[in-house]
């Protein structure tokens, strides 16, 4: 039997540990944390989803004055909210702990650093350490959030701080305009603090990925939340004793001081490959630290894999995606078998879980003109949709991007009410190779914010009923 180790228990090394496991293969695990689920359970998508939603009730409440119905302003209670948010984590992690047991999974709590390219030495929280000899290893390590360059300070927070919600700050700064900032920024913003955003693109979520039509969407509603959203616009901090002076610098124009009570830095993320003593072994890395890996999710070493947010993972790779690092575990363990499976999707999901949502998977519409490559874009105005107008919320859009020869379905993006769970349905298309016709015809429920997916398809033929 094989033996298999594995670095990191965040959803690539859970999920790569349970599939190897149940493929008969001899599993450790080992963490620094205590709890399993890595930082999206614990620190991460988990904790954020969750106050999200508690951002989203309020956003709810204070809309249904519109409909006839009238709620008095709502009163945080902080303590209540650590103690469910912490309540939502316990109870997953306890369950990854009992599913893992059940596999015969052998845990390890400890700081894991190669000894060669087959042997780690784990270092235990208490003191003490054992060296473990394994057939392979897979590294799932993950991310760490990136403040740099700015100062170290009780009042500049990363995402991990932020997410603690110790207070809530009269006024925030939010220094950088991706999913982790705007996320972070809509759930203080609920809670009661004033929030601006300042980003150096030239748009929220920008980068080159996200069409800026469903951009616009969501902008549009957060500068209706938000004090205001500075783009092409860089921030230098200087922190005081009460309060942090940011000197905000737009791209044309005057630099001007304004004060905040806090500041949270959500910049990017760096990759956790520091501290494994991977000198001991013939693993590459990339001039980020990322872990260079083929398409098998195999290192430059023979007996390393690497999964995650620590691989260099070209464009996906930005974003830190949870499902990409699950889907990478199976790979590698399946290769760890003798499959020749490989890492090569055509559509990798992504969800920004503002309010609205935006999603999109496959080829956006911004990289076909970057690939200067002929597309169809068929979109439907939610609008138009009967049960997004009955949500009280139909300024979302549905859009298709289509190869006008073949008709085949390259990409999806929505912006709208649960845009992150309509996507699925886009990147099953993708992959299956549909083309429009098949989610045309493919009758969908009404009345459902699904069915704008079906009118879309309908658009590239020439006719849709809404429309």
């Amino acid at each position: 039997m094989k033996k298999i180790g594995i670095i990191g228990a965040g959803p690539g090394g859970y999920s790569a540990a349970f599939y190897a496991a149940d493929k008969g293969l001899d599993v450790t695990l080992i963490d620094a944390d205590s709890s399993l689920g890595g930082v999206c359970l614990n620190r991460g998508c988990i904790p954020s989803k969750a106050l999200l939603h508690l951002a989203k009730v309020i956003s709810e409440s204070s809309k249904a004055a519109e409909w006839g119905i009238e709620f008095n302003q709502p009163t945080i209670n902080l303590e209540k909210i650590h103690l469910w948010r912490d309540r939502v984590v316990r109870q997953m992690s306890g369950g990854l702990v009992s599913l893992a047991r059940k596999r015969k999974i052998k845990l390890i709590q400890g700081y894991a650093r190669f000894v060669d390219s087959q042997k780690i030495e784990v270092q235990g929280q208490a003191g003490g350490s054992e060296t473990l000899t394994f057939d392979y290893i897979v590294i799932a390590t993950g991310s760490q959030p990136n403040t740099d360059p700015f100062p170290v300070s009780d009042l500049i927070m990363d995402s991990t701080e932020g997410l603690s919600l110790d207070t809530i700050p009269e006024t925030l700064l939010v220094v950088g305009g991706g999913y982790i900032g705007l996320e972070l920024g809509t759930v203080y913003s609920a809670l009661g603090s004033k929030v601006w955003v300042v980003d150096m693109a030239d748009t929220v979520l920008g980068g080159g990925i996200v069409d800026k039509d469903l951009v616009a969407v969501l902008e549009k509603r957060l500068r209706s939340n938000f004090q205001d959203i500075w783009t092409n616009t860089t921030a230098d901090l200087t922190v005081h004793s009460d309060h942090v002076l940011a000197k905000i610098t737009p791209s044309s124009g005057q630099s001007f001081e304004s004060s905040f009570d806090k500041i949270l830095v959500a910049v990017g993320r760096k990759p956790n490959s520091q501290n494994l003593n991977l000198e001991n072994t013939k693993v590459s890395l990339t001039d980020q630290k990322f872990i260079k890996t083929n398409e098998h999710c195999m290192t430059t070493d023979p007996y390393v894999f690497a999964i995650g947010d620590v691989v260099a993972d070209g464009n996906q790779q930005k974003f830190g995606l949870a499902h990409v690092a699950t889907t990478q575990g199976k790979v590698a363990v399946d290769v760890i078998l003798g499959s020749n499976r490989i890492y090569n999707p055509l559509a990798v999901p992504a969800v920004v879980f503002t309010d609205p949502e935006v999603a999109w998977c496959g080829l956006t519409e911004t990289q076909a003109q970057i690939k200067k490559q002929a597309i169809e874009v068929c979109s439907f105005p939610w609008i138009a949709s009967g049960r997004a107008t009955t949500l009280g919320d139909n300024e979302g859009l549905t859009k298709l991007i289509i190869d006008p020869e073949t008709k085949i379905v390259l990409g999806m993006g929505i912006v709208g009410a649960g845009a992150g769970e309509l996507i699925a349905e886009g990147a099953l298309a993708v992959e299956m190779g549909c083309v429009a016709e098949d989610l045309q015809l493919t009758i969908h429920p009404h009345p459902t914010l699904s069915e704008t997916v079906m009118e879309t398809a309908e658009l590239f033929s020439g006719h849709t009923t809404h429309l």
